[in-house]
């Protein structure tokens, strides 16, 4: 999948967060108050781990100085030093689409993560309590 494919599919997730807050927002229940939140899984090749700790390490204290950001922990999992997870969490649909117009989002995930992952899988998550 090329970058541009990986952009297009990026938003589509996007606006579809964007609508379903939307949905519950004329159902009466204001749409600040619904969080949105996501794992983000990647496989790297064994050669990029140093590169992609500091690009990690970038993205997470920039995205974490954003308005709406939450939670941006980067994680390593145990037994497979190629895989990482990013759990995020937003204040709403608006912060998650400020996010990905960042110009940090823009330079060190799509210029710089995306061009060097080998996979990427998109976990939503639904809050119980």
């Amino acid at each position: 999948m090329n970058l541009r494919q990986r952009w297009t599919q990026f938003t589509r997730k996007l606006e579809t967060a964007t609508e379903q807050s939307r949905e519950l927002c004329c159902l009466g229940i204001k749409e600040k108050r619904f969080m949105v939140s996501f794992i983000v899984r990647m496989t790297f090749a064994p050669e990029d781990r140093s590169d992609i700790a500091e690009t990690l390490r970038v993205l997470a204290t920039a995205s974490r100085q954003e308005p709406g950001c939450v939670t941006y922990i980067p994680h390593l999992v145990e037994g497979d030093p190629d895989t990482v997870l990013i759990y995020e969490q937003y204040r709403d649909a608006s912060a998650l689409e400020a996010h990905g117009q960042s110009e940090h989002f823009k330079k060190h995930a799509v210029g710089g993560l995306y061009q060097k992952m080998r996979e990427r899988n998109r976990e939503d998550l639904v809050a119980l309590v």
